[in-house]
């Protein structure tokens, strides 16, 4: 008796060439709708599954192959005496070769004009369970759900008239985690649309988009996987024009470096080393831009990532290529600019549409046993609660210092500090145990620059010494959350020394 094979695909690539292949090799095929259709077009013979099941489909096709014709012959086990002479009795014959690809539902959602109710049309019933019922039976059936593993099932046909079970193992597997990956998409749509905000389960599914020769550190393995409906403003969706291959460092690097840049409106450059930014600089070109953020630390953006919010040209791209960096992020670069950085064998080039940077997303952090889920910090001075509240009001040179530190301060490992100008960051304190050690960091490196210099600070001072500090080296203004019990000890003692201080209500903490 000749093998069966059950052959039903949305994605119609390069199936007509497997069937015909399969019914070569001595298959009958059944089918369904358009890929029944397309086969009958192209020649190969096929068997409606409407001719088994002996009903018609209905219900504008939402019914077809849920019936017992279809799913005896998926589930029986052929080396159980009983359940063949069950099959016997009705008539129904087992398979031995499953195809079947879904609605194309992850497509649907990704379109931002799709309906509610096209999305709902676009979940496939019939054919996650077809898949699940062949893979949970792969021990007699071989399954495939990705067209890519056409060539190996028909090697093996070829060569040993069957697919062994390593391979039907594996094929089994996969099926699995693409119905789970197909199922949480569809969870997490419906899960939005009733406006769920923690739901009692959360469902990821990510995309494998790379392995990495190693994670942090040499010994420990790795790979990068992207949320296939996730933010395009993302290193995960970038464009890589030239260099090595990201490593799992660069990767977070460039994730922080995109993060700050994108805080800005005018050309901005930002530096990043070890996931903190390790300068900043605005101006009215990005040439101008960079020059303050290379001027912010001249030292430690060696081997650093930098990224622009506007297009690279030339002239910033020869300043670039002095120093010695791993990356290089924009929405552009101009064919002047990438014949330069080019000349850089290493210097990976990376564009993003910074014009899509409106996606929210959670952010996500693994900790053993569990993650942790929560929104994103889109915090800005506008939503706070902003008062000044000491003696001497701010000077417009000051305001405009106090928001440039502000928006860096958000981005930098806490406890943190910034001293900045009105253009750029003069020096950066992060990941300090306690916050007047933040900000010593950050005024020594400042150093003269200092003098007439704002100090951000990313959550409220518990004791005036940071004040103290600050106004010993020439800080004039000062910018911090404030809600500690001892803020009337630091406003006094900035009245003392003439400082002005804003107090926003936001706090910035990042871990």
């Amino acid at each position: 008796m000749a093998k069966r094979a059950l052959i039903s695909v949305s994605d119609k690539a390069g199936v007509v060439e497997f069937a015909s292949s399969l019914q070569r090799l001595g298959y009958e095929i059944l089918s369904t709708g358009g890929t029944k259709n397309l086969l009958q077009e192209e020649g190969v013979p096929v068997i409606g599954v409407d001719e088994v099941t002996g009903f018609p489909e209905i219900l504008e096709g939402r019914v077809k192959t849920l019936h017992p014709s279809i799913h005896g012959g998926l589930l029986a086990k052929q080396d159980n005496k009983a359940h063949m002479s069950q099959l016997d009795k009705q008539g129904i014959r087992p398979f031995d070769l499953v195809c079947v690809n879904l609605y194309p539902f992850q497509q649907t959602i990704s379109n931002p004009a799709v309906t509610y109710e096209e999305a709902i049309e676009n979940i496939d019933i019939g054919g996650p369970t077809m898949l699940r019922a062949a893979a949970k039976n792969h021990a007699h059936i071989t399954v495939i759900v990705d067209a890519l593993d056409y060539s190996t099932v028909l090697s093996q046909l070829e060569k040993d008239g069957s697919v062994n079970l390593e391979t039907r193992k594996k094929l089994a597997a996969k099926v699995f985690r693409h119905t789970a990956a197909y199922d949480a998409h569809i969870a997490r749509y419906l899960t939005d649309q009733a406006g769920e905000e923690s739901p009692e389960r959360f469902t990821l599914t990510y995309e494998r988009q790379q392995d990495l020769r190693y994670g942090e550190n040499p010994h420990q393995q790795a790979a990068f996987y992207r949320n296939p409906l996730g933010s395009e403003f993302s290193v995960a969706h970038a464009r890589q024009h030239h260099g090595k291959e990201l490593s799992y460092n660069n990767i977070k690097d460039a994730d922080a470096a995109l993060q700050i840049v994108k805080d800005f409106d005018e050309p901005a450059a930002v530096a990043v080393k070890h996931m903190n930014p390790c300068g900043a600089g605005r101006g009215s070109t990005v040439y101008e831009a960079f020059l303050k953020a290379y001027e912010s630390d001249s030292t430690s953006i060696f081997g650093g990532i930098v990224a622009f919010n506007r297009a690279v040209d030339e002239k910033t791209a020869v300043k670039l290529a002095e120093i010695f960096l791993e990356i290089v992020i924009a929405p552009a670069f101009t064919e002047g600019a990438m014949e330069v950085l080019t000349a850089k064998k290493n210097l990976r080039l990376l564009t993003v549409p910074f014009d899509r940077k409106v996606a929210h997303e959670h952010l996500i952090t693994s900790v053993e046993g569990g993650l942790l889920v929560q929104d994103q910090d889109q915090f800005t001075l506008e939503n706070g609660d902003v008062r000044v509240v000491t003696d001497r009001q701010p000077t417009e040179e000051e305001w405009e210092a106090m928001k440039m530190a502000w928006k860096v301060v958000k981005h930098v490992k806490s406890n943190a500090i910034v001293v900045a100008d009105s253009q750029m960051t003069l020096g950066i304190g992060a990941g300090q145990m306690n916050r007047v050690g933040a900000a010593k960091i950050a005024l020594e490196q400042a150093g003269e620059r200092s003098k007439g210099a704002s100090l951000a600070s990313d959550a409220f001072f518990p004791m005036d010494d940071t004040v103290e500090a600050a106004a010993r080296a020439g800080i004039t203004s000062i910018i911090q959350t404030g809600g500690s019990i001892r803020d009337e000890d630091s406003i006094k003692k900035a009245n003392e020394w003439g400082i002005t201080m804003v107090l926003t209500g936001i706090r910035h903490f990042k871990h």
